[in-house]
């Protein structure tokens, strides 16, 4: 009995450690996507924005019409004049998947609240703006 009740405290700290912790799909995440729900998207949603996490160069050499390019690496701790509305829907993909996943990411941490992240350009079948 003794043993219990040295452990009750212990057990309601964890459950009062557990019940704090986000919900997952919470405001603090971004959602994932595949390429034919972004499709999709794209074609019911207004007021979005389209951001290609790539280098210039690469932007330069063919990317999604209507994009704006914002390397993934340039995404800090700074606000972004481009992306000025918080809770925009802002559609992010890259070449592969890998920076879109990491912008979204650094976009979330800066306080953005429709962040949904579609993979890469490779997987796009629509047609490419140079």
């Amino acid at each position: 009995m003794r043993t219990i009740r040295r452990l009750l405290p212990f057990i309601f700290s964890i459950m009062l450690l557990s019940s704090c912790s986000a919900p997952s799909g919470s405001a603090n995440s971004y959602r994932q996507i595949s390429m034919n729900e972004a499709v999709e998207m794209m074609k019911k949603e207004s007021g979005y924005i389209i951001l290609d996490a790539r280098r210039p160069d690469e932007y330069a050499e063919g990317h999604i019409p209507g994009a704006i390019n914002i390397p993934n690496e340039e995404i800090g701790t700074a606000e972004i004049a481009e992306l000025p509305d918080k809770s925009q829907l802002i559609l992010v993909y890259c070449r592969s998947g890998r920076r879109s996943k990491e912008a979204s990411e650094k976009l979330v941490k800066l306080g953005y609240t429709n962040v949904v992240e579609f993979g890469g350009i490779l997987d796009w079948k629509g047609e490419i703006e140079k």
